[in-house]
C-alpha cells in the first residue's frame, strides 16, 4: 500500500517519536521510572534547589501534571523538598534517586548511541542540531 504521509515531516517526527518513546519506556521500566521521571531526575540532580515550576516550564510540563509526578518521586524516595523561603520550596534527589538516576542515565546513553547508529553516518552529525532547530 502507498502511504503518503510518510512525505510530511511532521507525520514522520511524530512516528518515529512515537517508536523511540516505546523502546525507551521499555528500557526504563526495570528501573520503575517513566522518561518524564528520568529527565526530571536529571534536571534536579544539575540543578539542585529548583523549583518544580522551573522544571515543569523546562520540560513543558502542566502544573497540573507536575503535582503527582512530584508526589509519585517524593513517595518513591527518589526527591525531596526543601523550604527556600516562605513560598517556595527546592527540590533535590536522594541518595536513592542519585542512585536510581544513575542506573537511567546508563540505559538512556545505551539507548541514544543505539538510536544514533540507526542513521546513517553521513546524517549523524545533523541529526541533533535539525531537531533542536524545529523546536526550540
Amino acid at each position: 500500500m502507498d502511504d503518503p504521509l510518510i512525505r510530511f515531516p511532521g507525520y514522520a517526527l511524530r512516528r518515529a517519536a512515537n517508536a523511540t518513546a516505546a523502546e525507551l519506556a521499555a528500557r526504563l521500566a526495570p528501573l520503575e521510572l517513566r522518561q518524564s521521571d528520568a529527565s526530571l531526575l536529571m534536571l534536579i540532580a544539575v540543578n539542585p534547589g529548583v523549583t518544580a515550576s522551573a522544571v515543569g516550564r523546562s520540560l513543558d510540563i502542566q502544573r497540573a501534571n507536575m503535582v503527582p509526578l512530584l508526589k509519585r518521586l517524593e513517595d518513591a524516595g527518589l526527591i525531596e523538598r526543601e523550604a527556600i523561603d516562605g513560598k517556595s520550596q527546592g527540590l533535590s534527589l536522594t541518595p536513592e534517586g542519585l542512585r536510581r538516576l544513575d542506573a537511567a542515565r546508563r540505559e538512556i546513553e545505551a539507548f541514544e548511541a543505539e538510536l544514533l547508529e540507526r542513521v546513517p553516518e553521513e546524517h549523524r552529525r545533523h541529526l541533533l542540531p535539525a531537531l533542536n532547530a524545529i523546536w526550540r
